[in-house]
């Protein structure tokens, strides 16, 4: 499977030439307006900058080779009463699952950690302010223990909401030598993988 990032919380699935975009974004600071083709679309809820489906130019169907699971959760700590509802969704391809947290608001819970069972690549918020702030993404990594986490949704000038925190905080609670920065924003799900991966953005 090769997992693409697109910029804030999006991601480009592919997989035996199936497309599958997650959380299509419109209005994020910095980020040019976002244009790309799929076969699929996934939002995890219906806030502006992950629900932009019009940035997604559906092509022709083909079959898919993608599983997908889903775990209810919220965009808050307070039971979805500042911001409601969150979808994580599970993709399974190839014999390898990256799990998509889309904004979670709180740490799992057992039976949720249950229900998104094992995963390779991690996919997670570490901005703070609407989601997950960097030490309980750290915490979230403890718990769900995927062979790779990735990090999005967070502020690095020019791009990203001005009020998230950036990067440094979550990157530095892992041992630096198990942490790999990438030229781009692509990458493949493979056997070999750090425990922490961070794409580059690079404009469509």
């Amino acid at each position: 499977m090769t997992v693409t990032w697109l910029g804030h919380a999006c991601f480009l699935l592919e997989q035996d030439g199936c497309r599958i975009v997650i959380d299509p974004y419109e209005g994020v600071e910095g980020y040019p307006p976002l244009h790309v083709s799929a076969h699929g679309v996934f939002c995890s809820h219906e806030h502006f900058d992950h629900s932009c489906r019009a940035a997604v130019t559906l092509l022709p169907p083909v079959p898919s080779p993608f599983t997908v699971r889903e775990t209810a959760s919220f965009h808050d700590d307070r039971g979805g009463a500042l911001r409601g509802e969150n979808t994580i969704r599970c993709f399974t391809a190839g014999g390898q699952t990256v799990c998509h947290l889309g904004d979670l608001g709180h740490l799992l819970s057992r039976e949720q950690v249950r229900e998104i069972g094992p995963v390779d690549v991690l996919l997670i918020p570490v901005g703070g302010v609407y989601t997950i702030g960097p030490e309980e993404a750290r915490e979230v990594v403890r718990q769900l223990r995927p062979r790779c986490a990735v990090p999005m949704h967070y502020r690095h000038a020019p791009y990203g909401l001005p009020n998230v925190g950036g990067l440094e905080r979550f990157a530095e609670q892992f041992c630096s030598g198990s942490v790999r920065t990438l030229p781009g924003g692509c990458f493949e799900v493979t056997d070999q993988l750090p425990e922490l991966l961070i794409p580059t953005f690079r404009a469509q």
